[in-house]
């Protein structure tokens, strides 16, 4: 604890000495301090570096610690002042001009600029950037529509876009857009991410690998300081063994909770269960460049095959509904109601996979321990692979821890995998399609288009919605897409998810927020 004491003097002897017992040999007696938040995360951390992450795992903890220009206001995906007290747009939508608060400091005591800003931008869009190369930035498609960034003074920083783009406010409000410390980005280059600096509501003091991230409260905060001392994020990958740890007095708080534990807690008057409906999508990822899935009919096959609704009532324990298209419900203006989800049909799916002589073929399916929105992952592909097999596909299943996962499936399936699970969280209903549909999205150019899909209707779809600043037409635009998209099944579309999270009695004033984020700043503990 040697760390930990040394960056929070604030702590009460008593508190720390408590939280020390927490991760004794015997924590899943030990029973958490008060004012000091103890939450039971679904795997490790990757990255404390915002812009080199994209897992919201990370997410939860990074928007404790950093802000961005502008943020969601609280339960809504609307966007509000946060580190820019202002902006303004120029008629044809090319130019954004943010107005920084004043006196505002980094962790590491550095000032907040627009030169500071204007650093975070370049270090993910220059190539030839000196800090370029402590990425990579996998989601820096975010803000590939940005031309240039300029400082006009020490508070006024200004965007010029190379077209309208309709998402941008949003996409500053996604972690991408987080702003670090250029001082602590120098000092340690590319081991930022395990020494990161913002300006949030709490401070990094120590990373314990696979067993503890704590921050602690920032009393400076510029939008005042957290209720809470610190929080512990702690690593625990297994589903069950979150709940044994939040039932035993070990975690204060667990995210994602397994479909079979929910009503333990929801009838439980010792614990809060809190569930959110957001902009989610649980899916298969279809390699359509080799294997049994680059005929569209195989594609389709499997959408028939699998019954989603099955998942979702007995494996997912009514926690989710059944997916129609690449598009979450959520985004109500931009979700076409028209679109029924393909029919459990498995004669329909052996048909076709007979019609494409693909009778008996091998799928190799990647399948992940757990991560970030990926509803009891291991249940979900095994029955997935029950009911391939019904239908003459002979599935072989890997699987990965997360990080581990994401490492084999985010560089493309090519060469390695027919299929494999995901599960997106997105902002705007721009973010999912633009990244892991488009043509110009596939892994060899920077994208999360594993399956190398390429229709180019549904390119020009995407580019027009996203420079479109009428979101009538930006709707109509995208439910086109879905159409076409389902209609060429790129992906099993499997479920939309309502995320949950259950807290003890004892946490006050804390809510789940559409944006799948875990905002601690109005927290308590008493």
């Amino acid at each position: 604890m040697k760390c930990l004491l040394s960056k929070a003097k604030h702590f009460s002897a008593a508190a720390l000495a408590v939280l020390a017992l927490t991760f004794a040999a015997n924590q899943s007696l030990a029973q958490t301090p008060p004012n000091v938040l103890v939450v039971g995360q679904i795997a490790e951390p990757k990255s404390l570096d915002p812009q080199a992450v994209t897992a919201v795992n990370d997410f939860r903890i990074l928007m404790n610690v950093y802000d961005g220009l502008v943020r969601y206001k609280n339960g809504t995906l609307e966007v509000e002042p946060a580190l820019a007290k202002s902006w303004t747009i120029s008629d044809d939508g090319t130019v954004y001009s943010f107005k920084l608060r004043d006196g505002i400091k980094f962790h590491d005591g550095t000032k907040l600029t627009a030169e500071a800003v204007k650093f975070n931008f370049d270090r993910m869009l220059d190539d030839k950037h000196p800090y370029y190369d402590t990425g990579p930035f996998p989601l820096s498609f975010f803000f590939s529509a940005v031309d240039t960034v300029t400082a006009k003074d020490e508070l006024t920083v200004e965007f010029k876009l190379k077209e309208p783009y309709a998402p941008f406010l949003s996409n500053l409000a996604y972690p991408t857009g987080l702003i670090v410390s250029p001082s602590a980005v120098k000092k340690h280059g590319k081991e930022f991410g395990r020494n990161p600096s913002g300006t949030g509501a709490f401070k990094f003091a120590e990373w314990e690998s696979n067993a503890k991230l704590v921050v602690t409260r920032n009393d400076d905060y510029w939008d005042g300081a957290p209720e809470l001392e610190a929080v512990v994020f702690r690593p625990i990958t297994d589903g069950n063994t979150r709940v044994a740890e939040m039932l035993s007095g070990g975690i204060d708080m667990m995210v994602e909770v397994p479909p079979d534990s929910v009503a333990s807690f929801s009838d439980n008057a010792a614990y809060k269960l809190y569930e959110q409906a957001g902009p989610h999508v649980w899916f298969l990822i279809l390699n359509a460049k080799e294997g049994p899935f680059a005929d569209k009919r195989v594609r389709q096959a499997a959408n028939y095959a699998i019954d989603k609704k099955a998942l979702v009532e007995n494996v997912l324990q009514g926690t989710a509904e059944v997916a129609a298209g690449p598009t979450p419900p959520a985004f109500s203006w931009a979700y076409n109601n028209n679109l029924q989800p393909y029919p459990y049909d498995p004669a329909k799916a052996k048909e076709l996979i007979k019609a494409a002589g693909a009778d008996g073929a091998e799928v190799t399916f990647y399948v992940t321990e757990g991560g970030s929105g990926m509803l009891d992952p291991i249940p979900m592909g095994a029955a997935i692979q029950a009911d391939l097999a019904k239908v003459g596909l002979n599935v072989k299943i890997e699987t990965y821890e997360w990080n581990t996962f994401l490492g084999k499936v985010n560089p493309g399936l090519e060469g390695k995998a027919d299929m494999a699970e995901m599960a997106w969280m997105t902002n705007d209903p721009d973010t999912l399609p633009y990244l892991a549909l488009r043509t110009g999205a596939w892994p060899d150019k920077k994208g999360f288009n594993s399956g190398y899909y390429s229709n180019p209707e549904v390119d020009k779809l995407l580019e027009s919605a996203r420079s479109s600043t009428d979101q009538a037409e930006r709707a109509k635009l995208y439910k086109k897409m879905q159409v076409i998209v389902q209609e060429d099944a790129p992906w099993v579309f499997v479920a939309n998810w309502k995320q949950n999270a259950v807290t003890s009695s004892a946490v006050k004033n804390f809510a789940l927020e559409p944006s799948f984020f875990l905002m601690l700043h109005k927290t308590a503990k008493p």
